[in-house]
Formats: structure tokens, C-alpha cells, sequence
């Protein structure tokens, strides 16, 4: 050791004679350019969030039960397509003697939070504490505490946890409808167990959402996307800009090391945050309606001329509260207690907002036969969401569907869940949910439930199987359709009827 500490001393004095040495002959200016200052200024404005943020920021270790690692497992599996589920299940067929799973007593999660109130109130993701039987967060200096979850919230990926800690050190929430695309923030966390690690980059996007990636509810919520390096460890961590305001919450990555990462804007989790601190749950309101966005309908597009943006009134609800005001199916709501809207998210998420039992005020376009267009607000009595109701949406949620107005039907993937629902075998394929009368597919006596493996001759797994097929067919020769129903398989051919 004495030898290796002298051999260091013989390279590193000559280093400093040498600098020592030269550098009164390079003639540095003492003061240093504009260039050179601004950067030193923005050098110190990182280090100086990262050092105010970090002491609010806990490192989370959580230990599930095998129950609900099993649980998770399975959900994981439901995600995955047919035949890798198949060989995953075969490969890990229980062996004779093998000994029954225990608790694990190690960690086997690993999240990131932060402290929203000095009393102790601790926020990060719900996928982070989901089915965890303990949880322990750690601080920057070490101290660590016991954590209960004090409220979850599977819709949008988040949750509270309560420790039994006074006068914290507190992340103030930011205002994320302020942030502009292309400015400066800094994440914080502890990612692949790196504890506090500090990344910065920037807002590469606003307004992000996932609709139809997955049974996953929150993907169609409202996402910060970033460029900042996220990785696993750094869910439940804060997005943090240049004041030192947390403007997001750390919850998706796509891909390792791409430069893509989203975060639950702070907006958005203030309203679930609150909640879940005050009644342990968020409750959302509805008013009982089926939308969709102006721009995706470009066909009832042209009934409304001049009008660019809204949302589309599809149906109203029986019973619901739509059902007891003015509103109409065919309207297009523009705003939301006076709020723009653009897409049945911002709809979504504006009413979701309200207490229910609250009204909330539409701004409406409505449109005669004439194509005239006159305005109204219409008041809607809100009405609470009932958890069978957002376990409805999380089963429905995410399934993509395809009309076919040329044979006329309406497709979806088939899933467990829905060949459960119809009575029919799980296989390749994709589900029949809707025949209109009198089309091609009715007068070939294909029924809801229906299962289509082929469409001319090309074998279909998944819709976007069957939207390609049928993007290189001609219905008005003809559409060679192989299909299973009630056990029987037979192929027809549709033909698009004519005018």
C-alpha cells in the first residue's frame, strides 16, 4: 500500500510543477466571456435544483407478497400475445417437490417519491406500492421510515404513503399547463438502484397519451413527455424545472436509453393527490356520455362547417345525467366551464374533476339539417363514477376497434376476458361485435361473437391483420371471409352491396 501511495505522489507532483510552471505564460483573462458566464450560470442553476429538490426526494423499497407477485405476473402475462403467454406457461409448469413460495424477505421493488406535505405525505406511483405488504423510504441523509399507503389510484398511476415523520422538507407542486416544450428540467431518483441520481434534459412534448397500447388505464391519460434519462427505479420520482417546482411525476419510459420518458403532469396529480391524502381515493364524475373527438370523424366533420375543433356527443346514457339536461347526440361540445376542449380526453378529464353532484357547463355547437350551426351552454349535473364503473373502463379500456363499413361489422381483439363474455374458444384470431342489418355481413349470417381467422386467404391475428387485408381487397368482388361460429368453421363471401 505504502509502495502504490509513493507510486501515485511520483505522478502527480510533476502535474502540479508542470502546471505550476506554465501558467503564468498562457496570459488567462481574469475575466472570463459572456458565453463562458451564461453556461457557468446555467451550471449553477442545475446544481442548485438538484441540492434543494434532493433533501424531498425518498428512495422507496418495497417487499410483495408471493400472492401478489403471482398477481402481477399474471397481469403481466395478459399483456402478452397468445403464444408467448402459451410457451412462458409452459416453461414454468410446477416440478414434483417443489416447495411452496414464502414471502420473499428482501426487496422486490425498488420506486422513487417525493414529500408533498411537512406531516409526512409522501407521493409516487401506483405500479411502484401495488400489492406491497411492506414499504420502507429512505431519505438522502440515510434516516429511514416505516411507510403505510395512506390512498391509491389505479387510473392514473398514483399513490400516497404516510410515515410517521413532522417538519419535512417539502417539493412544491409547479403549474405543468405553464411548461413550454424545450425548456430545461432535472429528474431525480434512484434508477437500476443508483440512489439520487440527478438527469437533466428537456420538455420534448406536451399533451402525450397511449389510447389502445394495452389494458392499462392510464396510458389514455395526459402525459409530459421528456428527454431527460429515466429509467427503471426513477417511477414515482419528480420532473423538476429550473425553479425548483415538480411540474411531473416520473412514470413511463419507452425503450432503455432513448430519450423518451413520460411524467403524470403535476396539474393532473394535484387533483387525485388531494384526495388521496384527504379520503384515501379519488372519486371521478361523469355525465354519462359516449364521445369522440371532431378531428377523428372527419365524415361528421363535414355537418359542421367551420368549426375545427370539439367533441362529438355519440349517444347519451339511459339514466344518465346527460339524459336529464338539453344535450343532444350530434352536438359538439367546445368547452368545458369555460376550458377549450379539443379531444374526449380533455373532456374526460375535465368533468372528472368536478365533485360529483356538481354542475358542470358545456359549451355547445349544434347543427340543423340545414348545416346551420347556433350555440348553447347546457348545465349537466354530475354523477359519481362507481367503482364497478371504473372497473368496466379499465376491462374495456384500451380495446382498439375497426368498423367495416364496406361489409358492415365491427371488430375488436380477441381476449380472454371477451371470449369469456361470448362462450367461445380462445384462438387466433379477432372478435365480431357488431353487424349492422341488411349488410353484406348479415345476409351471410355472420353474428356478434363470431371469430375471423382469415380474410382472403391471409391468416388474421390482430386488427391491424385485418385492416391490411382488407386495405388490398375489392368488396365489390368480393371478400373471401374464414370464420368460427358457435364451434363451426366456414368461409363466405361478402360483397359490398351497391347504391
Amino acid at each position: 500500500m505504502k509502495t502504490s501511495r509513493y507510486l501515485k505522489s511520483l505522478v502527480v507532483a510533476p502535474l502540479i510543477f508542470s502546471l505550476g510552471s506554465v501558467a503564468p505564460q498562457i496570459g488567462i483573462s481574469a475575466e472570463p466571456s459572456n458565453a463562458l458566464s451564461l453556461a457557468r450560470q446555467l451550471n449553477q442553476a442545475f446544481i442548485e435544483v438538484a441540492e434543494s429538490v434532493s433533501p424531498s426526494v425518498v428512495v422507496i423499497s418495497v417487499i410483495h407478497s408471493a400472492d401478489s407477485l403471482e398477481e402481477q405476473e399474471s397481469s403481466l402475462l395478459e399483456m402478452l400475445p397468445p403464444e408467448w403467454r402459451k410457451r412462458y406457461e409452459e416453461e414454468k409448469e410446477p416440478k414434483p417437490r417443489q416447495k411452496p413460495r414464502r414471502t420473499p424477505s428482501v426487496p422486490t421493488g425498488r420506486g422513487s417519491g417525493f414529500v408533498i406535505t411537512p406531516e409526512g405525505y409522501i407521493v409516487t406511483n401506483f405500479h411502484v406500492v401495488d400489492g406491497a405488504e411492506k414499504i420502507t423510504v429512505r431519505f438522502k441523509d440515510s434516516k429511514e421510515y416505516p411507510a403505510e399507503i395512506q390512498g391509491l389510484d389505479r387510473e392514473s398511476d398514483l399513490a400516497v404513503l404516510k410515515i410517521k415523520a413532522t417538519g419535512l422538507q417539502v417539493a412544491k407542486l409547479g403549474d405543468s399547463a405553464a411548461t413550454k416544450v424545450g425548456e430545461f428540467v432535472v429528474a431525480i431518483g434512484a434508477p437500476f438502484d443508483l440512489d439520487y441520481s440527478v438527469t437533466f434534459g428537456h420538455v420534448s412534448a406536451k399533451g402525450r397519451s397511449f389510447p389502445g397500447m394495452g389494458e392499462i388505464p392510464y396510458l389514455d391519460q395526459d402525459f409530459i413527455q421528456t428527454d431527460a434519462s429515466i429509467n427503471p427505479g426513477n417511477s414515482g420520482g419528480p420532473l423538476v424545472n429550473l425553479y425548483g417546482e415538480v411540474i411531473g411525476i416520473n412514470a413511463m419510459i419507452r425503450g432503455m436509453n432513448r430519450g423518451i420518458s413520460f411524467a403524470i403532469p403535476s396539474n393532473l396529480a394535484r387533483h387525485v393527490v388531494d384526495n388521496l391524502i384527504k379520503d384515501g381515493k379519488f372519486t371521478r364524475s361523469k355525465i354519462g356520455v359516449a364521445i369522440r373527438g371532431l378531428r377523428e370523424d372527419q365524415e361528421y366533420k363535414s355537418w359542421v362547417p367551420g368549426l375545427d375543433d370539439g367533441v362529438i356527443i355519440r349517444e347519451i346514457m339511459k339514466g344518465g345525467p346527460a339524459s336529464k339536461s338539453d344535450l343532444k347526440p350530434g352536438d359538439v361540445v367546445v368547452a368545458v366551464d369555460g376550458k377549450p376542449v379539443k379531444t374526449s380526453r380533455e373532456l374526460k378529464e375535465l368533468v372528472s374533476y368536478k365533485k360529483a353532484g356538481e354542475n358542470v357547463v358545456l359549451d355547445v355547437a349544434r347543427v340543423d339539417g340545414d348545416k346551420k350551426i347556433t350555440n348553447h351552454k347546457i348545465k349537466v349535473k354530475t354523477d359519481a363514477v362507481s367503482e364497478e364503473g371504473a372497473a368496466a373502463r379499465r376491462a374495456t379500456i384500451g380495446k382498439e376497434e375497426i368498423q367495416s363499413s364496406a361489409l358492415g361489422l365491427k371488430v375488436e381483439p380477441l381476449t380472454r376476458e371477451s371470449a369469456e363474455k361470448y362462450s367461445v374458444e380462445f384462438e387466433p384470431g379477432i372478435l365480431v361485435t357488431e353487424v349492422e342489418p341488411l349488410s353484406p355481413a348479415a345476409q351471410s349470417n355472420i353474428k356478434p361473437g363470431d371469430i375471423i381467422t382469415e380474410v382472403n386467404r391471409q391468416p388474421i391475428k390482430s386488427l391491424k391483420d385485418f385492416r391490411d387485408s382488407m386495405k388490398a381487397a375489392d368488396p365489390k368482388k368480393g371478400v373471401l371471409l374464414t370464420h368460427s361460429s358457435e364451434g363451426s368453421r366456414s368461409f363466405k363471401v361478402l360483397k359490398e352491396i351497391g347504391d
